[in-house]
Formats: C-alpha cells, sequence, structure tokens
C-alpha cells in the first residue's frame, strides 16, 4: 500500500517537472507567465475533480481502499491551485493592490477562483490525523465544504473559456456526478422521505 502512495505522489508531481523543464527549455511560448496561470489552473481543477471522485468510485466498485488516496489528491489540487494563485498575482496582477480590486471589478471570474482556494486552505491544514482527532464531528462537516470549492472553481474555469468548450465540458460532466452521487447519498440518509405520502 505504501508503494501506491509513492507512485500517486510521484505522479502528482509530473505536472511540476513538466512545466520547470518546459520553463527551462523554452516551451512556454511567447507568454511563459500566462502559460504558467492556465497550466497551473488546469492541474489545480484535475485533482481537485479526481478528489470528488473518490466517494463515488468507492461506492460504485466497493473498493475502500481508494480512499486512501483521497488526501493526497485533494492536496495536490490545493497545491497546485496555490501556484496558480502566485501565477495570477506575479505573471497577470504585478501584485498591485489597486490593479487587483480593478481586475476583479471587470473579471468576477477571478472572485470566483480566489473564493474556491481560500475554502480549500483549511482544509488542507485540517487534513492531517492530528486535526482530525481535534475536531471530531466537525473536520467531516467542515471537509464538505470541497463540494462547494469544486463548484466554484469549476464555474471560473467555465466563464473564462472563450472558444474551445471541450474541456469545460468534461469537468463539469465530472462535478456534476460528484455531486449527483453525493446528493443521492445525502437523501438516502434522509429520516424522512420527502416525496412519500402520509395519510
Amino acid at each position: 500500500m505504501l508503494w501506491r502512495k509513492g507512485l500517486l505522489f510521484a505522479i502528482g508531481l509530473q505536472p511540476l517537472l513538466w512545466v520547470v523543464w518546459l520553463s527551462v527549455n523554452n516551451g512556454l511560448g511567447p507568454d511563459p507567465g500566462k502559460s504558467l496561470v492556465l497550466f497551473s489552473g488546469d492541474w489545480a481543477l484535475r485533482f481537485l475533480l479526481l478528489a470528488l471522485l473518490v466517494s463515488p468510485i468507492k461506492r460504485w466498485t466497493g473498493v475502500g481502499e481508494v480512499l486512501r488516496y483521497r488526501r493526497m489528491l485533494g492536496l495536490y489540487a490545493f497545491f497546485y491551485a496555490t501556484i496558480h494563485l502566485v501565477a495570477v498575482f506575479t505573471y497577470l496582477l504585478g501584485w498591485s493592490v489597486g490593479f487587483f480590486f480593478e481586475e476583479f471589478s471587470e473579471r468576477p471570474y477571478m472572485a470566483l477562483g480566489v473564493l474556491s482556494w481560500l475554502i480549500m486552505l483549511p482544509l488542507a491544514i485540517t487534513s492531517n490525523q492530528s486535526m482530525i482527532r481535534i475536531l471530531r464531528k466537525k473536520w467531516k462537516r467542515l471537509h464538505q465544504l470541497v463540494y462547494m470549492a469544486g463548484i466554484l472553481a469549476c464555474a471560473h474555469f467555465i466563464w473564462l473559456v472563450r472558444s474551445d468548450y471541450m474541456d469545460a465540458t468534461i469537468y463539469a460532466l465530472i462535478l456534476t456526478i460528484a455531486l449527483t452521487d453525493r446528493a443521492v447519498v445525502a437523501l438516502k440518509r434522509w429520516p424522512i422521505n420527502p416525496f412519500s405520502s402520509t395519510s
């Protein structure tokens, strides 16, 4: 089991190693900063959606072991989202507070991305076993916010797409599957069936 986590850890680093290699070899195109922003944002969303799919996959297949990898997928989502956020502030906003608020007013989708990162921040901080023991039942309620982070991140991506909607459609479909599965589970646990009639 340990070697599988090690393999997943190595796989999760591949996008970072790839973009570093491209950067060193002038492979990021005429606007490297923008390329890094898009690249890191794509991988942040991919890892976040993979983390959201873990529970449905466990329920569909009955393989409980997949739950062991959800934390690492979520941490990689936060890792690449942080790179994405730093790249945006560095290459697009120049760490200018005035420009920051100006861009937010003109591009509301940026606010969705920042909100998604802010939601993931406490989830990443509390992802260790010590915080699980400290928070207990509150931990699970806190980490259910990952669904809101997924919705905001997906909306952020879809909003900024200008032409090719293929990736956006795939991401939205994956998010819909994850949310639908969660809704079905929640309804099954509901103490009273809201659709039943009483006499």
